[in-house]
């Protein structure tokens, strides 16, 4: 919602800008066509503001990095690193005359080491293509964004991306050991680390994680795995209420439970899922919680304890899945979210402009409740529809606001509900982001949550990494 604070620029037609990086990386990996400029303007932030690149280009290499990083510089040009584009907070997002850096070519896994559960990956890996592959050494990669069949390692690493397996397991920076970054120089800067301990010196490698091509360009990463779980086991509850859904959740924090899954889908959500893809789903539900326990020998026991407090809370339904397809296909349903609700807005606003604002909001799990009660007001208040999904576990809430593209009143309402629901977050001790990153959607929130104080610290590590301002700039900050 956000403008991009596009800068001047010194080298707007930038033919020798482009003769230098075709001369150094060659013709396939330049791309100037119009058409395919247009695609890499953006990510998949509904409604935030994006320019046309001067030129995308497709490194393969660390040395290719460097070369498109030093060759923008010496123009003055900015630069912004793209990955799959599946971001939802506009960090990925072009402003003109840039210089789009795609790591998408850059995907290669260059080790998988078991021993000490280790994996060396370029930036352009997607997700699912490297859980595949150390699963078959039996181990596992947890952090799984919702976008995980597409989104790439270095764009989870930019944003510092959680999922579905959080709520146990932690989110990307938990699994990160040690990164090579070009910086704004075009030096290639090392962090972190191959052992399972190290201490030495500041911890630039979270430094990096989720700052959003602010501070360099990720080239690649070294992430730790762990050994395959168990079978999860997996349980749906039914609720009369969002809010009671989230007491059902602050109760299960309380009596000391992990479930390796705990996501909440509200009444909207499970209409636009079985809209969608029908599959059987409760839509006169109010709210549904989707959990799973997968501590081996005891995953029965932690389930049933799970049921038991889920019941108490004031389920209407709790019912376990049979067996793993069942299972597969409920989280199958979770993971509908995002492009079911896409549907649910074109088809509210016809003609292609029903558009989505997806909010990131997380409050301490004892505040889900008072957020998912707030969440009902704001959306009468501002008469927008608000649908409601997330790690409920975590207390890491998606409200998506519908909104009318075409008309500005809508558009008004949607930022009205919008700012309503992050100042909401903030008053009930959470924080603006809690997975998405800040992008262009949340610069305002970001300073009123960090304060001036955190602000000049946050400006003060930007201008001695990136002095110029040429590294994603209006981004964060």
């Amino acid at each position: 919602m956000n403008g991009v604070r596009a800068p001047s620029l010194s080298c707007m037609a930038g033919s020798p800008l482009i003769d230098e990086l075709r001369a150094a990386l060659g013709e396939s990996a330049v791309l100037t066509d119009p058409d395919l400029l247009r695609t890499h303007e953006r990510d998949e932030a509904d409604l935030c503001a994006a320019g046309t690149p001067l030129v995308v280009t497709r490194p393969r290499s660390t040395e290719e990095v460097v070369a498109v990083v030093r060759a923008a510089a010496r123009h003055g040009v900015p630069v912004v690193p793209q990955g799959a584009r599946t971001g939802l907070a506009g960090a990925a997002n072009a402003v003109d005359g840039a210089v789009v850096l795609s790591t998408v070519a850059m995907n290669e896994i260059r080790e998988i080491d078991p021993v000490s559960r280790i994996a060396v990956v370029q930036p352009g890996v997607v997700n699912a293509t490297l859980a595949a592959a150390v699963a078959k050494q039996g181990l596992w990669y947890p952090p799984d964004p919702g976008s995980w069949e597409s989104s790439t390692i270095g764009g989870n690493v930019a944003t510092n991306a959680g999922g579905m397996c959080c709520v146990k397991y932690g989110v990307t920076t938990e699994y990160v050991l040690g990164l090579e970054v070009v910086l704004a120089s075009g030096e290639v800067l090392r962090t972190g680390r191959r052992t399972a301990k190290g201490v030495a010196g500041y911890d630039l490698t979270r430094l990096f994680v989720g700052s959003e091509g602010t501070l360099g360009v990720v080239t690649e990463v070294t992430v730790a795995l762990r050994p395959a779980p168990a079978e999860s086991l997996t349980l749906v509850a039914v609720f009369p209420t969002t809010a009671t859904a989230g007491t059902a959740v602050a109760e299960i924090a309380a009596c000391g439970l992990s479930p390796s899954l705990l996501e909440l889908l509200d009444q909207t959500h499970l209409r636009a899922i079985e809209a969608y893809r029908p599959m059987g789903l409760r839509t006169d539900a109010q709210a549904l919680l989707l959990a799973a326990a997968d501590t081996g020998t005891r995953a029965a026991d932690d389930l049933a304890a799970l049921a038991e407090v889920c019941e108490a809370a004031g389920a209407d339904e709790v019912y376990a899945a049979t067996d793993a397809v069942e299972a597969a296909a409920l989280l199958q349903a979770r993971r509908l979210a995002h492009p079911a609700m896409e549907k649910f807005a074109a088809d509210a606003y016809p003609g292609g402009n029903g558009g989505l604002v997806i909010d990131d909001v997380a409050v301490p799990r004892g505040s889900l409740a008072a957020l998912l009660d707030g969440l009902s007001r704001i959306a009468t208040e501002c008469d927008v529809p608000i649908g409601v999904v997330g790690h409920a576990g975590d207390g890491n809430m998606h409200p998506n606001i519908v909104v009318d593209r075409a008309d500005p009143a809508s558009l008004e309402r949607g930022r009205r509900a919008f700012d309503e629901i992050m100042r909401l977050g903030l008053e009930l001790g959470g924080t603006c982001t809690g997975e998405h990153g800040v992008g262009l959607l949340k610069r305002d929130w970001l300073a009123r949550e960090i304060g001036p104080v955190g602000v000049r610290v946050h400006q003060a590590i930007k201008a001695a990494l990136d002095p110029a301002g040429l590294l994603n700039p209006g981004k964060v900050l």
